[in-house]
């Protein structure tokens, strides 16, 4: 059982990670890492469970190319509030989610369409372990997690699948999570987002009648595959995933102590 979703009208997938298990019996301690959409769509409802959540940080891992283009988040209280982009103008599955979310101009539709959404996808999630800004952001958010004085923390990208969902995997397998209760975690996206996955493919096809929604729907989901990616590239490039917190991220022992020790119960 993950802990409570905090029910966001305007980010459906927002989830406290609090409540999963670790391999030492211990659990994730409840309000203190929330992972979330981008808060710029959130409604005045949501305002007071945002108050209540009370996030002394949130970071924010869209580039600044995206935040041009999006309602700035809307915040609750004065939380320190961290850029950390993760994004790579090579790949163009970044500027296509945001494109849709904000019922933009579908541009890069006939590049992603000809690649394959899935290889797409599963290449990006490659990129999440090897690309120079991605080691940079999610190491320099693991170090944030670490920080007592930044909890509670929430996260978030643009969707809060991708990005959002690997910077999730990182974190809780650095507390011991184990790996079906992390994947479990990962695949919640799909079932909290249905109805808004449904929404964005009809308003998809309207604009572009020429696209196909089984085209389109791998961007819109998390599916198992896009995470075996990143685990084999961890594997093929460092071994083994404790590797790939040193030496990809730049975790130190001291800072894993600090995260086990602010965030386990």
């Amino acid at each position: 059982m993950t802990g409570r979703d905090w029910e966001l009208v305007g980010a459906p997938n927002a989830r406290d990670l609090g409540g999963l298990p670790t391999t030492d019996g211990r659990r994730v301690r409840a309000g203190r890492l929330i992972r979330t959409a981008a808060l710029g769509r959130l409604a005045d409802e949501d305002l007071p469970v945002l108050g209540k959540l009370a996030p002394a940080c949130v970071v924010d891992l869209r580039h600044g190319t995206e935040q041009a283009v999006a309602p700035p988040d809307r915040l609750v209280g004065e939380p320190r509030v961290v850029h950390l982009p993760v994004y790579d103008a090579a790949h163009p599955v970044f500027t296509y989610v945001s494109a849709v979310l904000l019922g933009h101009d579908l541009d890069a539709y006939e590049e992603l369409a000809r690649e394959g959404m899935p290889g797409a996808m599963a290449a990006i999630y490659r990129w999440f372990v090897t690309g120079e800004s991605a080691r940079a952001g999610f190491g320099a958010a693991v170090r944030l997690a670490a920080d007592a004085g930044s909890l509670p923390l929430l996260f978030h990208c643009s969707a809060g699948k991708d990005r959002t969902g690997w910077l999730s995997v990182v974190l809780l397998t650095a507390l011991g999570v184990e790996e079906p209760a992390i994947r479990a975690d990962y695949l919640r996206h799909n079932e909290l987002t249905e109805s808004l996955r449904e929404v964005l493919l009809a308003a998809m096809t309207r604009s572009r009648p020429d696209l196909d929604p089984a085209v389109a729907r791998p961007l819109l989901e998390v599916r198992p595959e896009y995470l075996d990616a990143a685990y084999e590239e961890v594997r093929r490039v460092h071994g083994s995933f404790d590797a790939y917190l040193r030496d990809g991220l730049g975790v130190t022992d001291g800072t894993l102590a600090a995260l086990r020790a602010n965030l386990l119960e």
